[in-house]
């Protein structure tokens, strides 16, 4: 079965596809994806450590919640950026 957001009644968000594509697609082409987004986030919290130092979380927690709708729109865009690249892949 394949996942769908409750509020889509037409193709699905950005956010249901990208389930989709990680139940279905080439498990070897979605285990090097997720541990290539894994990676970058360790990445990317390091940077935020060595700027912010102990204040990472507080920073990160605030940043959710005034930039929420900002965060979102990014969130959809990650997730068609990596449908395209698993899709790409899986050919």
């Amino acid at each position: 079965m394949l996942y769908e957001d409750e509020d889509d009644i037409f193709m699905g968000s950005p956010k249901s596809k990208f389930f989709d594509i990680l139940f279905n697609a080439n498990r070897n082409l979605v285990k090097e994806k997720l541990l290539d987004i894994v990676e970058r986030y360790n990445a990317m919290e390091l940077l935020l450590e060595e700027h912010l130092g102990s204040n990472v979380h507080q920073a990160v927690h605030s940043l959710l919640l005034e930039r929420a709708d900002e965060i979102h729109e990014r969130n959809n865009d990650f997730f068609i950026a990596t449908v395209g690249e698993i899709l790409t892949q899986n050919e």
